[in-house]
């Protein structure tokens, strides 16, 4: 009989995830029975309890918001990476019981980047100050950005990224959120924005062809920033592309086994 193995992504609202296609395709495509992924809402406070009460079969969790710096709190060990932003997205269960923390946003960032044609020396505008531009942050230091401009509507919000910029080697600078539009012609645009938020730099953006977009939503998709970009040319990686790049270096943490991503890429696909 073969052993049934769990995990779930965590965090609240979750009932829209798509975490459970792509995951759940995977263990299909790689024969691996008696896996499944499903959705559990819970908030950050929760985290902890829910945690320490898994029991044994539980392979791994898929952390999103709000509790990706709550996730650090309850490894015993974390990734350096996740350590320097200061915020986990995957925690895997060990067989001794403790539970170890990444972060797989940063490597899928750097992969999606990479495909989409970013290079080293490229200069980087993130839009947003939150958990997902502490990961663009650190993307943008592994592919060796000349510079990273953060604008964010709350000033005290980008001065709580400079330590990471910091820790990670990254010269970061800071601009008014009311000149964003000016600093749309980076190399490299990442917004990081809740829904609507990046939506009147649309009709403000002086594009760049060669500028490479990236808007961390994927519903709806195409976003107004990431149409316009598309309209003049621009490379654009959406949401959906970091979803699948991040659940794969979730899926190998948890297994153990290389992730089938054309299969997962199918099912999300799909799931949309």
């Amino acid at each position: 009989m073969t052993q049934a193995r769990r995990a779930a992504v965590v965090g609240t609202p979750i009932a829209h995830s798509l975490s459970p296609a792509i995951h759940n395709a995977g263990y299909a495509a790689a024969g691996l029975t008696g896996w499944s992924y499903t959705r559990i809402e819970c908030d950050a406070a929760g985290l902890p309890g829910l945690v320490a009460g898994l029991a044994p079969e539980w392979a791994g969790l898929s952390v999103t918001m709000p509790g990706k710096e709550a996730a650090l709190t309850v490894a015993a060990e974390v990734s350096p990476v996740a350590a320097a932003v200061g915020a986990a997205n995957t925690l895997v269960h060990r067989p001794d019981g403790t539970w170890y923390a990444d972060n797989t946003d940063v490597v899928g960032m750097v992969e999606v980047l990479t495909a989409a044609g970013v290079s080293p020396g490229a200069t980087v505008t993130v839009l947003g100050a939150g958990g997902t531009a502490r990961a663009a942050v650190a993307a943008a230091a592994r592919l060796a950005a000349k510079s990273v401009t953060v604008l964010a509507r709350r000033p005290e919000a980008v001065a709580e990224l400079r330590p990471v910029a910091g820790a990670l080697g990254v010269p970061m600078a800071a601009a008014p959120w009311a000149e964003a539009a000016a600093h749309l012609d980076a190399d490299v645009v990442v917004s990081t924005l809740p829904k609507g938020a990046a939506d009147p730099f649309a009709d403000l953006a002086a594009w760049r062809p060669g500028t490479v977009c990236f808007d961390a939503l994927y519903d709806p998709w195409p976003t107004p920033l990431a149409a316009s970009a598309q309209v003049a040319g621009c490379p654009v990686v959406s949401g959906l592309d970091l979803l699948l790049a991040q659940a794969v270096g979730q899926f190998e943490h948890f297994t153990g086994v290389s992730a089938p991503v054309e299969a997962m890429r199918a099912a999300l696909a799909a799931a949309r």
